[in-house]
């Protein structure tokens, strides 16, 4: 193709599995026209579907982007910048103007400048078929059976915990708009690959399972010749028999120099998504994986399980990282008299309490702004305070507090118990948090060498 601005395309994240794939054909249907671009790697359980459905879902080939000008870029079932660099990188000039169809959490290398659109859904293809669905778009029945597809790859067939009734709801409007459910048994038929039978055996034969801070961890060590297609059921197959809290399948292919960690988990406070993005991998909380290239494989074997010993813990809460003895104020102080206490304890802001004890309110630097503006600093903080406060429980878990700090955009957070406070989180708190496993992260980066995630 010569060189030309696009008005838009589609894109998944490298090694596009049977979940990206679905996620794309319902892209295309929200925006009709763009294109549908391929990366240079299929996952091997998704490479029968796109064999069968070439024609249908009509990809292009990534390397025809290059040197070419795209206006929009949408972007399905992942928002890391690695993992969509291979398209990014072919393109004259950056995107006009990005979207991101996406069910995984937010991490640090999120794509900048683009406009995420997500949600607590089992699949990317789930928050596609939602939006088609409240548009009232009609779907071809190849569409639908791809889409459904991707949803009962990444739900398990509906029995992972991560499983919404959105799920439900979209796969029903799948199956109404033709989808075929043979078909998609045919693309999700475990171990069909020729060594499947020989690889569980030799998986199962090298199970060994270590108590990390209460937690039991399985892991599987094998050294290979060259990769086999489809090794992702077969550490499913190991997973779902033995029934660990997780379990990591580590992989050294001698010929390719390279490492494969497949990760499986089912339990709350195990996070894999942050936890194999340390060895250049991701996906999300349940599941997920990584390549590791030029380190020798028994290397990152220990390297995994340091890192696992070293940061795993239960999973942390409010209760964990909050401050317990909490400054506040009473309604009746003055704003003279609060803005002196902040400033003598070098606060930006403190709840606001009534007579009974009881969080009415929450004062910061910029209300008493407000009223030193007005000439009204001997005026009660309850006539500048912010009366809806956002609060957590003790038992609020990490990511329940890093959603309600990002999405109110909000510096503090008190933590209440029964209507009292018994402490206070702020951003601060958090980002101190992150910062010391980002640290850490970084060492075993470090001990894993420069080109292991090239």
């Amino acid at each position: 193709m010569s060189n030309s601005r696009i008005p838009g395309i589609v894109v998944g994240h490298s090694n596009m599995d049977l979940d990206c794939l679905g996620a794309m054909a319902l892209a295309r249907r929200l925006f009709p026209g763009y294109w549908a671009v391929q990366s240079r790697q299929v996952h091997p359980p998704a490479r029968p579907l796109v064999t069968l459905y070439r024609v249908h879902l009509d990809l292009v080939p990534s390397k025809e982007l290059k040197g070419q000008t795209v206006d929009h870029l949408v972007v399905v079932d992942t928002r890391s910048l690695d993992r969509v660099k291979e398209y990014l990188d072919l393109l004259a000039a950056p995107p006009s103007r990005i979207d991101v169809f996406d069910h995984h959490p937010p991490g640090p290398r999120d794509i900048p400048g683009a406009r995420v659109h997500d949600g607590a859904f089992g699949s990317a293809t789930t928050l596609l078929g939602t939006l088609l669905m409240e548009a009232n778009v009609p779907l071809h029945p190849d569409d639908a059976t791809i889409a459904l597809t991707g949803i009962y790859a990444d739900t398990g067939s509906f029995t992972y915990s991560n499983v919404t009734e959105a799920d439900f709801r979209v796969a029903a409007y799948l199956l109404g708009a033709g989808a075929s459910l043979s078909l998609v048994r045919t693309f999700l038929a475990p171990l069909r690959e020729r060594g499947h039978g020989a690889l569980l055996r030799r998986l199962m034969e090298n199970l060994s399972t270590r108590h990390i801070r209460g937690n039991s961890i399985l892991f599987s060590y094998l050294e290979l010749e060259e990769p086999i297609q489809g090794i992702s059921p077969v550490v499913e197959k190991v997973f779902e028999t033995e029934q660990p809290d997780a379990y990591f399948a580590v992989f050294w292919f001698r010929n390719q120099r390279s490492t494969l960690i497949i990760a499986r988990n089912r339990k709350e406070g195990i996070e894999l998504d942050r936890i194999l993005a340390v060895f250049g991998g991701g996906g999300h909380t349940k599941a997920a994986s990584a390549t590791v290239k030029g380190t020798e494989g028994r290397e990152v074997l220990r390297a995994l399980m340091e890192f696992l010993e070293r940061s795993l813990a239960p999973a942390l809460s409010a209760r964990d990282i909050m401050t317990r003895n909490v400054t506040v104020v009473s309604e009746e102080t003055s704003l003279l008299e609060t803005a002196l206490l902040l400033e003598r304890m070098n606060f930006t802001g403190c709840p606001v309490v009534g007579n009974g004890g009881a969080l009415t309110g929450f004062v910061t630097l910029r209300d008493i702004q407000k009223g030193r503006r007005a000439g009204q600093m001997h005026a009660p903080v309850k006539a500048y305070m912010t009366r809806k406060v956002v609060t957590a429980s003790p038992g609020a878990t990490l990511r329940e507090v890093e959603e309600l700090l990002l999405t109110h955009n909000i510096g503090h957070l008190p933590i209440l118990d029964q209507g009292r406070i018994v402490g206070i989180l702020t951003r601060t708190d958090y980002l101190a948090l992150r910062r010391g496993e980002r640290e850490l992260a970084q060492s075993f980066r470090n001990r894993l060498g420069p080109k292991a995630h090239e």
